[in-house]
């Protein structure tokens, strides 16, 4: 088992990943930059976080989730 999908587990306590989640990992976990465009409850937040627990050092992300609650909350 390898290291995202332990932490997927002991951390979060799912079994295995959703569609593309594992793929989006693996993809920065081998140093790539990614771009991901996910509907709400895709699973963005797994794929950033198990990425950040991975891997060493520092990571950034850049979310506009803020301006969405706001604009949901104005709208709704």
């Amino acid at each position: 088992m390898d290291k995202a999908q332990q932490i997927l587990k002991s951390v979060y306590g799912y079994d295995t990943f959703r569609p593309l989640e594992k793929d989006i990992i693996d993809y920065v976990v081998s140093g790539h930059d990614a771009l991901v465009l996910m509907p709400s409850g895709g699973g963005k937040s797994i794929c950033y976080q198990i990425s950040a627990l991975v891997l060493d050092g520092v990571a950034m992300v850049v979310s506009p989730l803020i301006s969405l609650m706001k604009a949901q909350s104005v709208q709704g």
